[in-house]
């Protein structure tokens, strides 16, 4: 931002559009399982880094994740930290935040909330990403049915669906906040833990030249996971030796 007397100038980077678009302009109105993965583990790694910093996102839902390009796997962004807070690990806020469908019961309840607050939000994008609609019914009272956990699993989509995806979404929409997974469970949950996923990620993180979503330490398990599946594994993903780590011949 800069100004001159007369006027006062804001450079933002120019994003494509928001994921909620993604989803209702997708043919079926709905994401692939391949995308949605693809796009959460990034909602996922931004929230690692949130979290770590004890900064609470509030009010996570497709319209605040930005997509930086139209391509078919686009690097995420997230925007709209007006309800953001900072909350300790074990601290809690009982102030009113965020949208009131992607609100956690704690929150509706005016009960204590902390960071996991975000992970309840991230189950319900999950849910709107792949079936294209809200996982509660729309006539009825829906502050009810969120602190019911009253959700449905209509046949139409979800005989579609994976049980691994209904898994992890069951996972994050659990009143009790104990019980509902952190963003690390998440990211370590099968569905996740994908190797198609896993392909995806690193394509993209070698397409735009830094690594920050994937880790080299799991570089070989995947490997192994190929040649043990008889499936393919890149080969510009082979990480050359380090000169530095090889020992000389005596």
């Amino acid at each position: 931002m800069f100004e001159t007397p007369e006027r006062v100038f804001v450079v933002m980077e120019k994003l494509h559009g928001d994921m909620l678009e993604m989803i209702l302009s997708s043919e079926k109105s709905r994401l692939p399982e391949r995308i949605t993965k693809f796009m959460v583990t990034q909602i996922l790694v931004a929230l690692r880094n949130l979290h770590f910093k004890n900064i609470v996102h509030c009010d996570l839902k497709p319209e605040n994740v930005l997509l930086a390009s139209a391509e078919p796997f686009p690097q995420v962004k997230l925007c709209d930290f007006g309800f953001a807070r900072i909350i300790g690990e074990k601290s809690f806020r009982r102030s009113v935040v965020g949208t009131p469908a992607y609100l956690a019961p704690e929150v509706l309840r005016s009960k204590g909330y902390n960071r996991s607050l975000d992970m309840w939000s991230v189950g319900v994008i999950v849910y709107v990403s792949l079936s294209g609609t809200f996982p509660f019914n729309e006539d009825e009272d829906i502050n009810d049915q969120i602190q019911n956990a009253a959700f449905m699993y209509p046949p139409n989509p979800w005989r579609e669906i994976s049980g691994e995806a209904i898994d992890l979404i069951n996972n994050l929409l659990q009143v009790k906040m104990r019980k509902r997974y952190s963003v690390d469970k998440s990211l370590s949950h099968p569905w996740l833990q994908d190797y198609q996923t896993w392909l995806d990620l690193r394509e993209f993180e070698t397409r735009i030249g830094e690594r920050y979503i994937t880790h080299e330490s799991d570089d070989a398990r995947w490997e192994i996971h190929a040649y043990t599946h008889n499936l393919v594994y890149p080969k510009h993903f082979i990480m050359a030796p380090n000169p530095d780590d090889m020992e000389e011949d005596p």
